[in-house]
């Protein structure tokens, strides 16, 4: 491309911001756009369930660059602009502002928006979600006052929120629908892991029940109606049933998309020129040989670059081991892969999940498909090997602490 070449990337996010740094690093120097529809400048989601939300972190410490690394490497970064329409025909962005940005090659970094609770009363004060760093900021407040909180989804924003209110001495029922916490992202084993972890410290959960009504009072909410007819008492309401990828944009522009939008293993969309990556794309994994969406943050931090490189005709397949961590309480974790129901048929655990110092391996046909370390670290970028290579491992030596996990 010609050094007067634009670039632009809609969605200022972790991955919008990595995907710029990287062009920058990798030697392109034509124009880049970074248009983000918050005010705030790029910045990372995690802290925002855990140390920003808790209090324990400042909030300089969750953005992805300092304020004036943009100007100093030539990004033109707009806050507060949304994008509205794509013309790939055209090559160009239109904004709510009645404003165009023309781009040589586009990079689609929208992200995913919290699902929203259809039910009665949803839209009395008080019932919350946590997605952008304001919302972590009201939570924060909120919770500081005590009082009586119910989480709508035991997932990992809602079990995360759930141990930040606990902390901050609230009383805490949590309402989900499944039999066993974190039953779609861990299954029932390892699930049951951390609903005993909050169980011990106080957290009533409401397993197999739904909430189907809020009620209030002069416009607050007061209490949350499960399924099975229980009213339960509420200062405040914390939903996480999980998020919706924001392909509007896409869509409406007719780019492919399902579950996200859809990209093959270099993050090219349908539309020539125009990448996606992030909570949004739905990206070919050679790994897996499917689609697959992921939403945890090592995915935009990762994937911004990936797609940067793709941008620049650098032969990029992306194929990085799914990843996530966690903090709640006292137990810190990381996760390696896709451990979800059905995709494993036995679970070894090296140490003691009891005494919360181990690690799992989630096995189908007795090759390591996940494993996840909890309170125990150094471990993960060989779990990950474990799961390129594909191959069947020895049970007990897999459970045996005395073996290295790199020799298997």
């Amino acid at each position: 491309m010609p050094a007067e070449s634009t670039y632009v990337i809609v969605g200022a996010s972790l991955t919008g911001a990595k995907a710029a740094e990287t062009l920058r690093e990798e030697g392109f120097d034509g124009n880049i756009v970074l248009l983000g529809e918050e005010h705030e400048r790029p910045y990372e989601r995690p802290p925002l369930s855990k140390g920003y939300l808790l209090g324990k972190e400042d909030k300089s410490s969750i953005y992805v660059h300092e304020e004036s690394w943009y100007a100093e490497n030539g990004v033109d970064l707009r806050l507060g602009v949304r994008a509205t329409a794509l013309d790939f025909r055209a090559k160009r962005v239109s904004l709510a502002d009645g404003g165009t940005v023309a781009y040589d090659r586009l990079l689609l970094a929208t992200g995913a928006s919290p699902r929203r609770l259809n039910a009665p009363g949803a839209d009395l004060d008080g019932v919350v979600y946590l997605r952008r760093v304001g919302d972590s900021e009201h939570l924060q407040a909120a919770l500081r006052g005590g009082g009586q909180v119910v989480t709508v989804g035991a997932g990992w924003i809602g079990l995360e929120v759930t141990a930040a209110a606990r902390e901050a001495g609230c009383e805490v029922t949590v309402v989900e629908p499944e039999p066993v916490a974190l039953h779609r992202q861990l299954g029932p084993e390892l699930g049951a892991v951390f609903a005993d972890l909050h169980k011990e410290h106080g957290v009533v959960f409401r397993f197999g029940e739904s909430v189907t009504e809020f009620r209030g009072s002069d416009g607050k909410v007061t209490g949350a109606v499960t399924s099975s007819g229980t009213v339960l008492p509420a200062d405040l309401v914390v939903v996480g049933i999980g998020a919706i990828p924001s392909t509007g944009l896409a869509a409406d522009a007719g780019l492919d998309v399902g579950n996200g939008v859809l990209v093959d293993a270099g993050l090219h969309t349908s539309a020539p020129d125009v990448f996606a990556a992030g909570d949004v794309a739905n990206a070919y994994h050679p790994l897996y040989g499917k689609h697959v969406r992921v939403e945890h943050w090592a995915n935009a931090l990762n994937g911004g670059p990936a797609a940067a490189r793709s941008m620049l005709n650098q032969g990029v397949s992306y194929n990085a081991v799914p990843y996530f961590y966690s903090d709640q309480y006292d137990l810190g974790m990381e996760t390696a892969g896709l451990p979800e129901p059905g995709s494993y048929d036995q679970v070894v655990y090296r140490g003691d999940p009891e005494a919360r110092e181990f690690v799992a391996f989630w096995l189908s046909g007795g090759a390591v498909v996940a494993g996840m370390n909890v309170n125990v670290w150094d471990v993960n970028d060989d779990i990950q090997v474990l799961i390129r290579d594909r191959r069947r491992v020895d049970e007990a030596r897999l459970a045996d602490l005395d073996v290295v996990i790199a020799d298997l």
